[in-house]
């Protein structure tokens, strides 16, 4: 039931679709093939951009993801009360993002074709069902 849910396709980078087949090319830190969408899913043949440039728009989707990861590092540094000093927890936060950057970029791509591309359960059950009997 969790590995058909939005948030683990999204999170773990699987097809919109289906949620089964992978959505990247490569790990989002492999640094020569850095988050590159596949053409199409391997399991159940989704075309995964609409037209060229179709992921453009998930720079919008990044800007927010970046946003949250930020405010996630200050809060928890604000919880263990750990660092006090404006400038420490600055560095601390721009080091987070910058070591989330590959991973950032590959969940706002992924979020962005979750908008665009609907699961379908039929689909699913389908592949499923191959998948078992081989």
């Amino acid at each position: 039931m969790v590995k058909s849910s939005m948030f683990y396709s999204i999170f773990f980078l699987k097809c919109p679709r289906c949620r089964q087949g992978e959505f990247l090319e490569a790990n989002p830190y492999r640094i020569n093939k850095m988050n590159k969408v596949k053409d199409h899913c391997e399991k159940c043949n989704l075309k995964y951009s609409l037209e060229p440039s179709f992921y453009t728009g998930s720079m919008y989707v990044s800007y927010a993801v970046g946003i949250a990861v930020a405010v996630a590092v200050f809060v928890l540094l604000l919880i263990f009360d750990e660092i006090r000093d404006p400038l420490s927890i600055f560095g601390i936060i721009v080091l987070a993002l910058v070591l989330l950057m590959p991973y950032i970029g590959a969940v706002s791509k992924s979020i962005w074709a979750h908008f665009f591309f609907k699961y379908d359960k039929e689909i699913a059950v389908k592949i499923r069902k191959n998948v078992t009997r081989t």
